[in-house]
Parts: structure tokens; C-alpha cells; sequence
């Protein structure tokens, strides 16, 4: 492709139009709401309809509602209901003396909830701004005038449980950057498609797709491509994609500037979730070193290769994760599902063939391709190769992120590296995989950490995170948090999840019941979800809410369910 080709693909294609979340966040922030006003003064800015931006700005989160100068998140995620019960946002509003949703009379301070701050190893959490405020005293310290008094403790991470370390970037065993200049000297994109193929690396969001036959879809498409990486990690419980990028945004990078190689792409994109103000600020400089290093850019290292990454934050949505939403979200629209297919492989960011992986499997990529593909597949399972970062909450006596093999079982997460639970507490239930995963319980622990054994056990992996519920937790109000959260969560794209989310929501004020009526109305709602949802989000509220109910059969339906 010549230069004038290739300028003029970047004035069509170059960003992927995250400038309409900037500009939203920016009134936002600028006048404490978005009004009429600046939703035509971003709309000719951009040459849309104001219709268009009026869609995204009553879809997300962080644009409901008035801001104060001070504005507080608190965490409503599953670890911080285990910490505190339902009472995280009641606590935050008597500290701040204001109604969540709303601002003060003076407009000096706001609260608002959220799914979650990415904390749940010293839970429960807030987000005053931009600083974190963890622990048992939140109230107290959300008082305080100077809550940067005492920042919450680093994320504890240990590598137990792995024989090698493929992240090791996070113990700084391994620098980045080392593989990208010799790839695009020496490789082609199919020989990088082939020893990803050969290391069977899957994809780590959830989906567990294999990354090599994605890339390969990509690839075979028209020009331009794009690659993206999914840094919007809304499951309640985990973190280990904050880690990563905070910690190691470099690694990242690389990863996705091999997967644009891999796929033919020029340009990648960093979707960051809003909850995580110092991950996206960590990506960002990582993102300039890189350019002045000579990394990204044009003709990298001396190569023909063109390829530069732009960093885009979210606006708080829960659903944006999943990957036809989150390029929904990059474009400037409601962060809602759309059918498949076409996949986005086929059809994605400007309707070109796009690849989204999640972050931490992209930052397993420069191993892979420094190592080898059959040295990855030696660890693990042969079902299900290479290791997975495993998040502990609060409540287990070792919290934290592992990494571990794939194959190890749940007893030696929980028990081995978490210690069991802090003195005082006796495990109830385990949540694996965030709210779409599902609880197991204590008699269950000897099933190993693979996708399809979990699933046969009636959960999810998800992103890996495994939330202690102890036997102080009412099942009851278990219930009525999973459901507050599915509908709160859910985008509104298809009747089934927009209404039976509701409906179960209403439905779980009456339990625990052995009244057939209920149980047989429950049900109902949980089948038409999981068969008609239009994505993974309703048929895993579903499968998550019915392994809840075989966990708790006792407290939530007089054991007749």
C-alpha cells in the first residue's frame, strides 16, 4: 500500500470514534450533567445527529444524573455485598450526607453505585474521583476531608501454582517489547497464527474461543482491520485485568500490536473501563513510550509494517464487555448487543473486520511467540493449555491474584493458596466467574478449573474470579443482589433479558417460598432467558440464578425446589 493510500485510510479509518465518549465525558465533567446544549455542541463536532449522542448519553452510567465537585462511586459488587451486606450505598450516603444518583443542594458532592471498582481484595470499596478507599472503615474515611490519607494496599500477587510464568512481566522477570521488532524483521502473520494455533491459547474473557482461529477470520477479511483490546473487565470479583494494566501495560501493548500483525491490521484500540481512571492513565503513557521508542507508528522498526494503538475510556456499563457492545461503545453509541452473525471478525469497528481479545489474553501472546507453542501446551491440560489468573476475595485469609495451570482444582485455590477463610467465618457457597458464572458449594470443590467441567457443574469460568460467600450471608438477600444486578445491568436489546430480568427481580421479594405458583413463575423466567437472550448476558444470569437455587435449596425453597 502506497503513503497516500495509506493517509488516506487514516483520515476515514484512523480512530475508531471514541472521540464521542471523550467529548461526552468532558461536558460531564465540565458542567456537572449533560444538557441539551452540549449534546448538539459534540454532535456538530463530530457531524452526527444529536439523536445519535442522546442515545449514549442516557445508555451509560457515568452520564445519569448531576455531578458535584466531588463525585463518589461506591462498590455494589459481589465481594462488597459479602463485606457489608446490602448496606455499601446506605453507608455511603449517610458519610456524604446525599442521595446516590443525585447531587448535593450546593453541588459539591454526588454518589452514585457501581459494578465494580475492581478492589474486591480489601473490600468494600469506593472511588472518591479518582482515589480508592477500601476496608471496613470506608464510612469513616469517606468522611474525611483527605481521603488520600490512606490508599487502599497494593493487589497482592503471587505466581503459586503455576511451574512457569507466563505473565511475568507482573514479577518483572521478563521485559516487553522484546518479541515485537523481531516478528515484523523475520515473520509473517501466518507463522504467528500457526504457533498461536500450536500453543491452543483460548480466549480469557469467558468465551474461551480459540485466539488463533479468530485471528485467522480477521485476517481473511477486506482492508482495513482492526484489533482491539477488552480492558472493560465488569465482573464482580475480578481484577486481574486491572492488574495487568496498571502493572504491566507494556505487555498488553505488545500483544495487541502481535495480534494486528497476526491479523493484518494497522490500527488497535484500548478499551478501558471508566472505573479504572489509573489504568487508563497507565495505558496512555505506555501508549507514547511506545511511539517514542519506535514501536508504533509507521514502518515500525524499520519494517513495512504501519500500526499504532489509540486508548479509549467507557462511560459505566456492565454489558459493554461483550465484544458486538463494546464496539457499539467505541463508535459512540448505546453500549447494546447486536445479533451475530455477522461476527465481528466479518463486520466489526466501521463495519470492518475487527478482532476483540481480552486483555490478558493478549498479554500471554509475547510468551508464546518468545517461547513456543508446544512449550505453552506443556502446561495446563490438554483440554485447555496455559495458565489463568485466578482472583481471591476479601474474605478468603489470602487474597489476591494467582496464576495458575489450567486443570488445578477449586479445594487447592480455596483452600492451598487462599488459606480457606479469615478466622471467623466458614464458607457458604463459592461464586466462580462473576455474576454470569454461578455458585458452587463446599462439597464441590474437587472439580478442576476447566471450562467444560465447570459447565457441566452448571457455572462459568468467566474471568476467573472466585468470590467467597460465608455462612453469615442470608441466602435471601443473596438472591435479590443477583437480580438487582441483571437488571440493572441488562442493555434493553431483547425482550427476554430486558423484561425476565425484571420479572426476577420482582419474583425474588418472595422467596424463600415452597409455593408452587412461585417456583413454577421463577422457573419460567430462567428457561425463556437462557433459550431466547440475545447474548451470553441473560443465559448466564439464568444459569447463575439456578445454581444459586441448588447451593441454598434449604433456605430459598423449604427444599422442595
Amino acid at each position: 500500500m502506497g503513503r497516500d493510500a495509506f493517509v488516506e485510510r487514516e483520515r476515514r479509518f484512523g480512530r475508531s470514534d471514541g472521540r464521542a465518549l471523550e467529548r461526552l465525558h468532558d461536558a460531564s465533567a465540565q458542567h456537572a450533567r449533560i444538557d441539551q446544549a452540549d449534546l448538539r455542541a459534540v454532535a456538530d463536532d463530530l457531524g452526527r445527529p444529536v439523536a445519535a449522542l442522546t442515545g449514549a448519553a442516557g445508555f451509560y452510567a457515568d452520564f445519569a444524573g448531576s455531578r458535584g465537585h466531588r463525585h463518589v462511586q461506591m462498590c455494589a459488587g459481589t465481594s462488597c455485598f459479602v463485606s457489608a451486606g446490602e448496606h455499601t450505598v446506605p453507608v455511603a450516603e449517610a458519610a456524604l450526607g446525599v442521595t446516590a444518583g443525585q447531587a448535593s443542594a450546593d453541588g459539591s458532592r454526588s454518589l452514585a453505585g457501581a459494578y465494580c471498582l475492581g478492589y474486591c481484595y480489601n473490600s468494600p470499596a469506593a472511588l472518591d474521583g479518582r482515589t480508592p478507599i477500601t476496608g471496613p472503615d470506608i464510612g469513616e474515611r469517606l468522611r474525611s476531608t483527605d481521603p488520600q490519607s490512606a490508599p487502599p494496599p497494593a493487589i497482592p500477587y503471587r505466581a503459586t501454582g503455576a511451574r512457569t510464568v507466563v505473565l511475568a512481566g507482573l514479577t518483572g522477570k521478563e521485559a516487553s517489547w522484546q518479541v515485537w521488532p523481531q516478528i515484523v524483521a523475520t515473520q509473517s502473520p501466518r507463522a504467528v497464527r500457526s504457533e498461536v494455533a500450536r500453543a491452543g491459547l483460548r480466549g480469557r474473557g469467558g468465551a474461551e474461543f480459540p485466539v488463533a482461529d479468530k485471528w485467522r477470520a480477521a485476517a481473511s477479511g477486506p482492508e482495513p482491520k482492526f484489533v482491539v483490546a477488552n480492558g472493560d473487565e465488569g465482573d464482580p470479583g475480578s481484577f486481574c485485568d486491572r492488574l495487568l494494566l496498571e502493572s504491566d501495560p507494556d505487555r498488553v501493548l505488545e500483544g495487541l500490536a502481535l495480534a494486528g500483525f497476526a491479523t493484518g491490521a494497522n490500527r488497535g484500540v484500548v478499551f478501558v473501563r471508566s472505573e479504572y481512571p489509573l489504568a487508563a492513565e497507565k495505558v496512555r503513557d505506555a501508549v507514547k513510550s511506545a511511539r517514542e521508542a519506535g514501536h508504533l507508528g509507521r514502518g515500525v522498526h524499520g519494517s513495512p509494517v504501519d500500526f499504532d494503538i489509540e486508548v479509549v475510556q467507557g462511560a459505566g456499563s456492565y454489558v459493554a464487555g461483550e465484544e458486538t457492545a463494546l464496539l457499539h461503545a467505541l463508535q459512540g453509541f448505546r453500549g447494546a448487543v447486536r445479533p451475530r452473525p455477522p461476527y465481528p471478525t466479518e463486520h466489526g469497528l466501521n463495519g470492518q473486520p475487527t478482532s476483540v481479545n481480552n486483555v490478558e489474553t493478549l498479554a500471554a501472546v509475547p510468551w508464546v511467540l518468545r517461547h513456543g507453542g508446544t512449550a505453552y501446551a506443556r502446561l495446563g491440560n490438554p483440554t485447555e493449555t496455559g495458565t489463568k489468573l485466578v482472583c481471591l476475595s476479601q474474605r478468603f485469609a489470602h487474597p489476591g491474584v494467582y496464576e495458575v495451570e489450567f486443570g488445578v482444582s477449586l479445594r487447592h485455590l480455596v483452600d492451598e493458596l487462599g488459606g480457606g477463610l479469615i478466622p471467623g467465618y466458614q464458607l457458604r457457597a463459592l461464586q466462580i466467574g462473576g455474576p454470569l458464572g454461578g455458585f458452587v458449594s463446599p462439597d464441590d470443590l474437587d472439580i478442576p478449573l476447566l471450562a467444560e467441567d465447570l459447565a457441566e457443574s452448571g457455572v462459568g469460568l468467566g474471568h476467573g474470579s472466585l468470590v467467597a460467600v460465608d455462612d453469615r450471608i442470608d441466602a435471601r438477600e443473596l438472591l435479590r443482589h443477583a437480580w438487582s444486578f441483571a437488571a440493572a445491568e441488562s442493555c434493553g436489546s431483547c425482550t427476554p433479558c430486558r423484561v425476565g430480568t425484571r420479572r426476577g427481580q420482582e419474583l425474588a421479594t418472595q422467596f424463600p417460598t415452597s409455593s408452587r405458583r412461585i417456583l413454577e413463575q421463577h422457573d419460567k423466567v430462567l428457561s425463556v432467558m437462557s433459550v431466547g437472550s440475545l447474548c451470553a448476558f441473560g443465559r448466564g444470569v439464568s444459569t447463575a440464578v439456578r445454581s444459586l437455587l441448588q447451593v441454598y435449596p434449604d433456605e430459598l425453597t423449604g427444599g422442595e425446589a
